[in-house]
């Protein structure tokens, strides 16, 4: 059984056929989902999902791209969701250095704030890391997030960073683009990074793997990931089925 650890289940891109691609998902063995809400819109959408769907959960937070927007009353709205049994997590959170829609100063103050309220309710966080590697690091250590840890969402780094991650209390997941014939970075972590260190996703509808590779991308296909790291760790794909949904039952605190 699989655990797509981050799937966008609350886009408009599945507005139309939501419970087909659920099912898809089903039948393909995905046993859990995790619903990531990064703004006030898609968190709305990820709490509806997570009561329509017992084997859904959510993880609400504030995307670094639009931390110009966060409020005050954004944060305690967070801080209430957390409360709810299924919500497992919060994120996503962290730098994005490629879009320039909010200064980086604002992105690392709404960061700090997102990791104290983690400790507060300790909750681990999902990490969303565009081009911001080393302010990333430098801001976990600094605001002690180890003591709730978390998540490298969508990992795109080299090896010996998700080994400093680890060090820090994280998990490496994993996602399409590990399937993508010159994605040499990925492919290493896979075989780098111990099996009990790591998680699967998807992000769907985004980052489709191959041979999807620009289509839509949907929870069904993170079987495909569970197979790329399988085959580079020459161990039976089941393996990686079953020890990456122990991780994220573990970090998620789900019985």
């Amino acid at each position: 059984m699989l655990f797509d650890t981050h799937v966008h289940l609350n886009a408009e891109q599945f507005e139309e056929d939501l419970t087909e691609v659920i099912e898809r998902a089903r039948q393909a063995g995905v046993e859990r989902m995790l619903v990531v809400g990064f703004d006030r819109p898609t968190i709305q959408k990820a709490m509806e999902l997570i009561e329509a769907y017992d084997f859904l959960y959510a993880s609400v937070g504030w995307h670094p791209v639009d931390a110009i927007d966060m409020t005050d009353e954004d944060l305690l709205w967070i801080e209430e969701l957390s409360a709810h049994p299924k919500v497992v997590a919060l994120g996503e959170m962290g730098l994005d250095y490629h879009w320039d829609k909010s200064p980086k100063d604002v992105q690392q103050e709404v960061f700090r704030r997102q990791i104290r309220l983690a400790k507060k309710v300790k909750l681990p966080i999902v990490i969303h890391n565009r081009e911001a590697t080393a302010d990333i690091m430098t801001i976990l250590k600094e605001e002690g997030a180890e003591e709730v840890g978390g998540i490298m969402h969508c990992f795109s780094g080299s090896a010996e960073t998700a080994m400093e991650c680890i060090k820090l209390n994280f998990l490496i997941s994993l996602g399409g683009p590990v399937t993508f014939k010159n994605a040499k970075k990925p492919k290493e972590v896979a075989k780098e990074v111990p099996l009990d260190k790591l998680l699967i996703e998807t992000d769907c509808p985004y980052l489709a793997p191959h041979p999807y590779r620009g289509k839509r991308n949907e929870p069904a296909y993170v079987r495909l990931v569970a197979e790329q790291i399988a085959e580079l760790k020459e161990i039976p794909v089941d393996e990686v089925e079953r020890i990456t949904t122990e991780n994220a039952k573990k970090i998620f605190d789900i019985n």
